[in-house]
């Protein structure tokens, strides 16, 4: 009966999507080419995965309403990462380990196992005693229509964490032996749990991965564990470390014990919109991450969880970014090269020099657009650089590159009557020739790229058509712009 009872969830809630999808589509903050969902809220990426000769994209999901609520699992599939096509929702509540309504199918991540796609999720209830969470699994034969395990749950809480704080399963398989990390709190401290299997279905408590000594916060939500060149990285986002959204270690591990070693630390973003990334591999072997473009410390002070709630709808995806590792260990987060494809409309000057003087630039349509260009510090003597982005009728965001104190910094709080915050972060610049700036700009939503892309600042900003104009100017001297290329972007998600 409970087979049964999904697939009646799972096909209200795909009659839901189809009476609404067309008035959302007309929504006026809706994304370019960003990925969002038909309808309803969206949170968390889930169960990243090549498969069967596509990419399948799992998102937590709620398809009724444009507001956090019982979490679905939102699917969709694409060749390029960039062109999804929506495919039947792949989980719905319906079992005594996740049928409630502020509870369901939370987070989790994907592996093929036996020709068969294996989803983990971590099944969250409330039976009068507390929310309690509980790591589950589903299977399918073709990757679209799923089964739940009659097992499950496979894992429960151990003695000392919290139920309600044991959750966001991510699996991976070394060798003939299946592991998994998931996130979890004991005595107000975050910690990260290693588990292994030897078939997926019947897991023993391996390890601390990792823990919190107080300063990231008391729980480590969508723990992602992965090997890169000879280190292993170890990726979270921490809950109550204030405006720390996704943060990264690197290290040395050892399957034989468990143990991680991590030299260096570091974050994955500085702005605020950034949370819960996960990872995969490309088949040609690139370590590719998708973010929810989103936070949770500061979204609740939104009135209706922001002005796309009124359109039906809430939440998207920040670009796939590719993760590569430097000579010193620290990470660079880098937009996948397909985004090229999306290019047009082309503005390309060899040099150009700026002044105190505001100059104007184009850039496809001043709202869907991505920018390059390259500051010669060798020539640049002024003390600051400023972009203004999205700018028109009193409103704009304003992008500031500190040279003196080197320092980044993005102000919002113009945008749109509705973000607010200055995010900030530290520029690297000493010995460097120059300065890399890369800039996506889409209908909602700024991700600005610079310091050879460790230093990124993602931030949502809620503006309309009539904030098309781009900006610059230096203060204290000039600036040398070289090698600078702005493009349109083409239409590929509405």
């Amino acid at each position: 009966m409970s087979r049964e009872l999904m697939q009646q969830n799972i096909e209200k809630a795909q009659r839901e999507i189809e009476r609404r999808k067309k008035t959302v589509e007309d929504g006026k903050m809706r994304q370019h080419y960003h990925f969002m969902p038909q309808t309803g809220w969206m949170n968390d990426p889930n169960g990243l995965i090549y498969y069967k000769g596509k990419y399948h994209l799992f998102f937590q999901y709620n398809p009724y309403h444009g507001f956090w609520d019982a979490m679905h699992w939102g699917h969709a599939v694409s060749e390029d990462m960039l062109h999804w096509e929506y495919m039947p929702l792949a989980l719905a509540p319906s079992e005594a380990y996740d049928y409630h309504q502020k509870g369901g199918c939370f987070s989790g991540s994907a592996i093929e196992h036996d020709g068969r796609l294996f989803l983990m999720y971590t099944g969250t209830t409330n039976e009068g005693n507390g929310y309690e969470q509980t790591q589950c699994i589903a299977y399918s034969e073709d990757g679209i229509h799923f089964e739940k395990y009659e097992g499950n749950p496979v894992i429960t809480a151990p003695e000392g964490i919290l139920g309600s704080q044991f959750r966001d399963p991510k699996v991976w398989k070394h060798e003939d032996t299946f592991y998994m990390v998931c996130g979890a709190s004991r005595d107000g401290k975050a910690q990260a749990l290693l588990y292994r299997s030897d078939d997926m279905f019947h897991w023993n408590f391996f390890n601390v991965l990792a823990e919190s000594r107080g300063e990231w916060g008391h729980m480590w939500e969508c723990p992602d564990f992965y090997p890169l060149g000879d280190k292993y990285v170890l990726t979270f986002s921490p809950m109550g470390a204030g405006e720390h959204t996704s943060m990264y270690l690197v290290g040395d591990f050892d399957y034989e014990t468990g143990k991680f070693n991590y030299h260096v630390t570091g974050e994955m973003d500085w702005g605020f919109d950034y949370y819960a990334p996960q990872s995969f591999l490309t088949p040609d072997g690139r370590r590719i991450v998708i973010a929810w473009a989103n936070e949770w410390e500061w979204m609740p002070l939104f009135k209706d969880w922001g002005p796309t709630y009124k359109e039906g709808w809430c939440g998207f995806f920040n670009l796939p970014r590719e993760v590569r590792m430097t000579e010193d260990s620290t990470l660079q987060f880098l937009p996948i090269v397909e985004t090229e494809s999306l290019r047009k409309d082309s503005e390309i000057l060899d040099y150009f020099v700026v002044t105190e003087e505001e100059k104007d630039l184009k850039a496809g349509d001043g709202v869907a657009f991505e920018l390059k260009m390259k500051v010669d510090l060798e020539k640049t003597d002024a003390d600051r650089l400023e972009l203004t982005l999205r700018c028109g009728d009193g409103k704009k965001t304003v992008c500031l590159f500190d040279f003196r104190n080197a320092e980044m910094s993005v102000d919002r709080n113009e945008a749109d009557g509705w973000s607010r915050g200055i995010s900030r972060s530290t520029m690297f610049l000493k010995g460097k020739k120059e300065l890399d700036i890369h800039i996506f700009s889409d209908q909602s939503s700024l991700e600005i790229f610079t310091d050879r892309y460790q230093n990124n600042h993602s931030s949502n900003i809620f503006a309309g058509d009539a904030q098309n104009q781009l900006k610059i100017c230096a203060y204290g001297g000039s600036v040398v712009i070289k090698d600078y290329e702005a493009y349109g972007m083409q239409e590929c998600i509405r």
